[in-house]
């Protein structure tokens, strides 16, 4: 039985190659994908579809729309430089994140919590195995990018630390 992070990293590579279906099948277990298959009943006659007229006094509207995504990347992009001088911490796995050891217990750590190396951020959960993962760094925790019972990716950044 293959386990769902190797059916991801299947996905994956089926994704960014150039096929167009993939079957696997291993210990009585068969996987399936396809990816640009477009339905059409075999029966159906081939019909041609007429490219909709482009109207010249539709294209300059889009402008001050650019303008206003330019003025808006502008702060994202001292955001991302500043998130740049931070100790990212990422998840190890895909799985489920858990701020805190119980529904009813305090969070491991928030915004502002000060960590050691050793310290135990969050559990992620994979599989019915809870999986506790720590700082890897001394530091302070600035940000919290994922909420409690989120599903996360394997390598996606779960907390901002200044070291």
């Amino acid at each position: 039985m293959l386990k769902v992070q190797e059916i991801r990293e299947l996905i994956k590579l089926v994704d960014q190659s150039s096929i167009d279906e993939f079957v696997f099948e291993h210990e009585g277990s068969t996987i399936k994908m396809k990816k640009n298959a477009i339905a059409v009943p075999a029966a159906a006659p081939a019909q041609h579809v007429p490219a909709p007229a482009v109207q010249p006094a539709a294209a300059p509207a889009p402008a001050p729309i650019q303008q206003e995504t330019a003025q808006e990347a502008a702060p994202a992009a001292v955001k991302e430089q500043d998130n740049a001088n931070l100790h990212k911490i990422t998840s190890p796995m895909v799985g489920t994140f858990y701020g805190s050891p119980s529904p009813d217990a305090d969070e491991y750590v928030k915004a502002g919590s000060r960590v050691t190396k050793d310290s135990v951020v969050c559990i992620v959960e994979a599989m019915k195995l809870f999986n506790e993962i720590e700082a890897e760094v001394d530091g302070e925790i600035v940000e919290v990018l994922v909420k409690s019972g989120q599903l996360v990716e394997y390598g996606q950044p779960l907390f901002l630390v200044k070291a």
